[in-house]
């Protein structure tokens, strides 16, 4: 399998080249910077590995939520390459790449993602991992992603919905969201989580890993169909497609 990953939905800007086993990778906290960034990190990967973009069986980029711009920026690039090269498609969660990356780092399986979102809201999404009947894993979302204020977030309903999980199971608290409304989230005298990760980001490995299951499942999308997932609704413009 040859996949190419990308990610520019929050400060981090990356990009991951899968090649069978083999794996090459840039990845910077660069905020501001990605639009002078991706596209070299791409070029780069794809020289040292000799391949031609025309080569690679899929595209893989984190759709959000997360920074409006960065958003725009890895759809546009993403649509510009798959539109030239006839390349499918896979959108990955940054929500969910970021409880991947969380469980990487503590092989715990309860993930509660927040990333700042600025405006006093957070997006917000908390995960299980779960095994299906053929014994592979994948990630099951307690509530819809949303856009939410930290003060309306409940995690007593949340775990009692849930019918399942309770307060005295391992629970980590992931995203940059944590770093900024952690105090408004959890309650005086409630749940704490075992472990904050408050400068936790999605990465394109972690999207690229998820992807690799996505594309086996035949789950691809169309360059058209590499649209950006912002959450909030006033948000207008469309990306522009940039080929490489």
């Amino acid at each position: 399998m040859k996949l190419l990953a990308i990610d520019t939905s929050t400060e981090a800007c990356s990009a991951y080249l899968l090649i069978d086993t083999e794996i090459t990778t840039e990845y910077r906290v660069a905020p501001r910077e990605h639009s002078r960034l991706i596209l070299k990190m791409i070029e780069r990967l794809l020289a040292d590995s000799s391949m031609a973009v025309s080569d690679l069986d899929a595209i893989a980029f984190g759709c959000g939520p997360g920074s409006f711009m960065g958003l725009r920026i890895a759809a546009g690039v993403v649509q510009g390459i798959a539109f030239a090269h006839d390349i499918p498609v896979i959108g990955i969660s940054t929500l969910k790449a970021i409880a991947q990356h969380a469980h990487d780092e503590t092989s715990q399986s309860n993930i509660l993602v927040a990333i700042d979102a600025r405006m006093d809201e957070v997006y917000w999404c908390p995960y299980t991992l779960k095994e299906n009947g053929s014994g592979s894993k994948y990630w099951h979302k307690l509530v819809d992603e949303c856009v939410i204020s930290p003060d309306n977030i409940s995690l007593d309903d949340l775990l009692q919905g849930s019918g399942e999980l309770s307060f005295q199971d391992s629970w980590v608290a992931a995203g940059t969201g944590w770093g900024s409304y952690a105090e408004r989230i959890l309650r005086p005298g409630k749940f704490v989580p075992a472990i904050m990760l408050d400068s936790c980001l999605p990465s394109s490995e972690n999207i690229a890993r998820l992807a690799a299951d996505e594309f086996a499942a035949g789950n691809t999308l169309s360059a058209a169909q590499a649209i950006p997932v912002y959450l909030r609704n006033d948000v207008a413009k469309k990306p522009k497609p940039v080929v490489l």
